[in-house]
This record gives structure tokens, sequence and C-alpha cells, in this order.
């Protein structure tokens, strides 16, 4: 062949293809609307699933002297402009790239700007907008405005046919001068995934020492298990530390996994994009694991952790998490768990728990339970605080519910002890539930006052606070500290 192409130009796994970029096929309504100059446009579809590359083609193609603006809200200073455009301060044309990593406060200023160009005259001088984002980002705009739906163009970029499939490899096979075997396992292992079929085809490429155009026609062959452990292989140094560093927490300790349970029940899902009261609610045997970290302590993890932030999404709002990024979500669904559980360091219990510790008190007391369960969250501990839980247990009786954690659901029960907790009649029902544990060293006290309690021996070794202020930072870090070390 007269023109020589490298394979990574051909079969592109980073930024927009030139030779292989084919239509989804809502291509043209996608076109429409951008092209209404009234009329907003939001694109759904997780990272890698053709947004971006769709939307930069039909710039190209169709309106290419349009004068849109492409930001994205990954950088500091788009956000900056796409915050002035948010309050109001520019007019103009924008592609809003990653709008779910938008604060919700400009997401909702957004909407509002949404609901308002579609209402108004073309020439009003508001900004036409294109907004990018994860799947249910229309669904979540809906939401904030209810009435967005009727006035906007929402899309999700739909997988490729077989047919496209076989039309995106055939112009790589052109180029490079050679033929694919077996086009239908790449498309059963891409389900139509614009990306992971690039990536695949590249691959194959690279197994069959096919580095640029061939001279002479070839025909690539391969095998899916081969094909599959040289494409994990290649991930490995970019998502093998994300995913470990996910699966340890924030704070590691030999059997605090919930953050691996939960990546790996989601790796065996369709969707890189879940809601995690619904796979709690599906997955009993993770929904002790997803429930403690979805309040709260899976938030804390990624903003603790700038590689786990970077890959992983999590909205603590509506509960929805995502794997952006396509070939992350390939790599976790391929991978063996077991052996990244020895290398993350985890250890088997006998027993799961839903709790690291429960937590019993007197309502007198509630300020100093509230400040022990936040802190413990901040170090990566799973915590029984009512408060927390009440929407996980609606419809459930409290009795029936408190008996099983302060039974049997907490690993250690920590009870803030004096006279409100030998008084009241909630704080006596929990400590009818715990005390035959005492025996078994599961009860931690914290001594408030000198009150006795049945079946509490006073030389149990304890958290001595008496005379103590409660509200100091010191005595609070005094309680934190040895939990932690009890914990360990």
């Amino acid at each position: 062949m007269d023109m020589k192409y490298a394979v990574e130009d051909i079969y592109r796994t980073e930024g927009v293809p030139q030779y292989t970029f084919v239509k989804p096929p809502n291509y043209n309504d996608i076109l429409v609307d951008i092209r209404n100059p009234g009329k907003p446009v939001i694109l759904e579809g997780q990272s890698g699933t053709g947004k971006t590359t769709t939307v930069k083609k039909i710039m190209e193609n169709h309106l290419p002297t349009s004068g849109f603006e492409y930001l994205s809200a990954r950088k500091a200073s788009d956000v900056t402009k796409i915050n002035s455009i948010s309050e109001g301060k520019l007019s103009g044309k924008y592609v809003i790239d990653d709008f779910h990593r938008l604060s919700n406060d400009i997401q909702g200023k957004l909407a509002d700007i949404i609901k308002i160009a579609a209402e108004e005259p073309e020439d009003a001088g508001l900004p036409k907008l294109v907004i990018l984002g994860i799947n249910k980002v229309g669904s979540e705009l809906i939401q904030l405005v209810p009435d967005i739906a009727k006035r906007c163009g929402i899309h999700k970029i739909l997988p490729a046919s077989k047919d496209t499939i076989f039309e995106l490899i055939a112009l790589g096979e052109e180029r490079l001068n050679i033929v694919i075997s077996d086009k239908e396992t790449i498309f059963t292992e891409s389900k139509g995934d614009y990306w992971l079929t690039q990536l695949l085809c590249q691959t194959i490429c690279l197994m069959n020492e096919t580095i640029e155009t061939l001279e002479e026609k070839r025909e690539l062959s391969f095998r899916l298990e081969d094909l599959r452990r040289r494409v994990i292989n290649r991930l490995e140094s970019s998502y093998g530390d994300a995913v470990k560093e996910f699966c340890r927490g924030k704070r590691f300790r030999p059997t605090n996994d919930p953050y691996y349970r939960l990546l790996k029940c989601v790796s065996e899902q369709d969707s890189a994009i879940v809601d995690l009261k619904e796979l709690a609610d599906n997955f009993p045997e993770v929904s002790g694991s997803i429930n403690n970290i979805k309040e709260k302590r899976l938030k804390v993890l990624l903003d603790t952790k700038p590689i786990c932030e970077r890959y992983f999404y999590y909205n603590s709002d509506t509960k929805n998490f995502a794997i952006e990024d396509p070939a992350l979500f390939y790599y976790i669904k391929h991978l063996d768990w077991e052996a990244l559980r020895k290398v993350c360091g985890f250890k088997n219990q006998e027993k799961q728990y839903d709790f690291d510790f429960a937590l019993s008190f007197a309502g007198e007391n509630r300020t100093l339970a509230k400040e022990i369960t936040q802190r413990l969250i901040s170090n990566d501990c799973s915590v029984f605080f009512d408060e927390l839980f009440e929407a996980n247990y609606l419809g459930a009786t409290w009795s029936s519910t408190f008996a099983e954690i302060f039974k049997d659901k907490s690993k250690y029960v920590v009870c803030l002890l004096d006279v409100y907790h030998k008084e009241k009649i909630w704080p006596t029902f929990e400590r009818e539930c715990f005390v035959p544990r005492v025996k078994d060293g599961a009860v931690i006290p914290i001594y408030l006052d000198d009150t006795p309690f049945v079946g509490i021996p006073q030389d149990i070794v304890g958290i001595d606070l008496k005379g103590k202020d409660t509200t100091q930072d010191d005595t609070i870090n005094e309680i934190i500290d040895k939990l932690i070390q009890r914990i360990s």
C-alpha cells in the first residue's frame, strides 16, 4: 500500500478516532437537537461510550463555524467559566463535559438556565448548552427542575449494532491491510462499546506483530482467553493501584473490606453505573457492607484519596456509584478477585459483621454519641448510630432492628453508661440485648458516672470519663484512639 498508518492512529484508544469513527444509531437525532439554536441538549452515557466523540464529529462535519466552546468540569479554569455561565454572566454556545462532577449548586443553576432557555425565543441572549454526563444525569436534572424534560433534547449514546461494529473494524482493516478473524467474538466481548472495540482490535494487532500498515494483506487470528489476558495485563499498570487503594479504604485494616465487597459486586453487574440502594436491596450478602459506606464513608474515601476520586464517582444524594472509565470496568470484570484480596492484605473472618461498632446511649448523651460516630467514620469505621440508618429500616420495628444489631450484627458495642442509661426505656432494652456479650469481650463501656449496672461488672476495662468534660477534643480523641486500637 502507498500510505502507511500506525496501528494506534487507526484503532484509537485515546482521543477522537480519525479513521474508524462510526455513527451511533441515534446520531442524526442528536445532530438535529444540537443544531436547533434554542434547544438545550443533554447527552448521557458513561465515559468512553462516545459522547464527546459524537459531539465533536457533529461540530466538525456539520457545524464547523457554529462557535461552540468546549468546557470540562475536570479543569479548574473551565469550572470558573462554567460557574459564570450558571450565574447568567455569559451567553454564547457551550459544550459542558463531565457535568456530573460539578457541585449540586452549579448543576441546579444550569438546570434553571436550561429551563428558561427552552421557553424563551432564541434571540433572548441566553446560552445554548450541550451538557455531557454519566447515565442518569438527565433524570437527575429533571429531579432538580421537574418540567425540564419536554423542553430539551435528552439522549443517550446507543450501543453499536453488530453491523456498526463490523464497519468500525473494516475501516481499520482497510488502512492496515489486514483481516481480523472472528469479528463475532469481538462484538460479543465489547457488547457494542465503541472504545472497547478499538482496544480489542489494537491488542489483536499487537498480538500478531502488526504495528503499522502491512505490505501484503494478512489475516490476524486470536484466542479470546489470550486476548483478555493481554488486555488486562495492559490495563494493570493504569488501574491496579487505583483498585487496590479503593478496596483497602481510607484506613486499612485486615478485616475492613466493605469497599472490596462493593466493587466485586459492581463487577458482576451489566452496567458500570449502579444505584447503591437498589444494589443493597438486591444482593443481601453485601447489603451490610453497602449500607455501611453509602451514607458517608464512601464519599470520605473518594475525597481523601485522589487516585480513587479520579476513577470512581459517587453522588451521596442520589446514591449513584459509577466507574467512569469503560477500560476500568472491563478490567475489574475480568480480575482474579481472590488474588486481589490477598494483595490487599485482607483476612477472612469467621463471622461477617454489619458494623464495627454499635453505639448505645441515652438521649441526654446524643451529642457525645454523634461526635464519636463522626470521628469513627472519618477513621473509616462502620458505626451504627440510629440517625444515620433510619431510611434503611423504614417499615421495620426498632425493637427487632436494635435487638439484631446489639446482639449479633455489630462486632463491638460501645455503651455510654450513666444514670440516664439505667433509667431510660430504650437504653435498658439495648442493654438487655448486649449484656450477654460481655463475657466475649464485645462490650466496651464508657463510664460517665458511677452508676452500677446488672450484668456489667465494674471491673470491666473500659474508658473512664467520670469528671471529664466530654465536649473537649482531647477527651473525645482519647475515646477514638482507644476504639481504633481495639478494632485494629
